[in-house]
């Protein structure tokens, strides 16, 4: 298995699998007697409107080990219009972005630990970039899984709704949270070629899981901050809750996930969660 990723081929597929999806009709391009044997863009047109040679994207393309310069992927991005998170994906796949030297976090930073505790009775959580679940309050424990009694190498939120029975079952919309799941890996993938733990995660989901494999081969890039989750819970039925991503500046690996009721009746059904399963432990996974 690869070691870690090879940004020079993930480039080359990722130039490849952009281009393709844009319509030349979008750009005004002039017809062409000759029909398009593929879709998208054909390698000239990107070219010219990146301002840089043919050959130069298809040696781009075919992985022939070059790297472009801060400008050249400045003008591919707009050229290929792409989206800021996609943006972002490119810069860091071309290393035009610097990176953080410290190792990745996989134990909660103090602060951040009680800060979780202290949102109660919102359900709250610490991650890192990899989505490994490194604390947790009583109320986040009683809607998801009581996170204590697993392995910490099973306490990650992408593995988990992917491999454990009963959280595989949670979400209502499982296809949309696993793809956004996975949107977000791809981005943390390539801002950290170095971690190999993260490679390692997405080995075992792709080996594991055939859908995981299928979304992860559309290379869909997307860092969401906020959204809706519907959940089934087996105490109190269906609801509804809005999250939060926050990431604090002084520890800019570890994200702090805060959920908040979409509705009275989601209201209602978290204040019973909690009358139910009120001798939970109150906090865990502090440092």
């Amino acid at each position: 298995m690869t070691r870690t990723v090879d940004t020079t081929q993930e480039l080359a597929a990722f130039l490849r699998t952009r281009r393709e999806r844009l319509d030349p009709h979008d750009f005004g391009l002039p017809s062409r007697r000759r029909a398009r044997r593929t879709p998208g863009l054909r390698r000239e047109e990107v070219a010219e409107l990146a301002g840089v040679s043919t050959d130069y994207i298809v040696r781009l393309e075919q992985g022939r080990g070059l790297r472009p310069s801060a400008n050249v992927v400045e003008a591919l991005a707009r050229a290929l219009r792409l989206a800021p998170d996609e943006r972002a994906y490119l810069f860091n796949l071309t290393q035009q972005r610097p990176r953080n030297a410290d190792k990745p976090a996989t134990v909660a930073a103090p602060p951040l630990a009680g800060l979780v505790a202290d949102l109660s009775p919102l359900p709250a959580m610490l991650m890192n970039h990899r989505y490994d679940i490194l604390s947790w309050n009583g109320e986040m424990a009683r809607l998801l899984l009581d996170f204590d009694t697993l392995p910490p190498t099973q306490r990650n939120a992408m593995w988990l709704c992917l491999m454990h029975p009963e959280t595989r079952e949670v979400y209502v919309d499982r296809e949309r949270v696993v793809r956004e799941g996975i949107a977000h890996l791809r981005a943390a993938w390539a801002a950290h070629p170095e971690d190999q733990a993260l490679t390692d995660l997405i080995a075992e989901c792709t080996t594991r899981d055939e859908e995981f494999a299928r979304w992860w081969a559309e290379r869909d890039i997307k860092v969401n901050g906020r959204g809706r989750k519907v959940m089934r819970h087996p105490d109190v039925g269906v609801l509804a809750v809005d999250f939060e991503v926050l990431m604090p500046l002084q520890d800019p690996d570890q994200r702090l996930v805060i959920y908040r009721a979409a509705d009275d009746e989601s209201q209602a059904a978290l204040d019973r969660l909690r009358a139910v399963r009120s001798n939970r432990p109150f906090s865990k996974g502090l440092s």
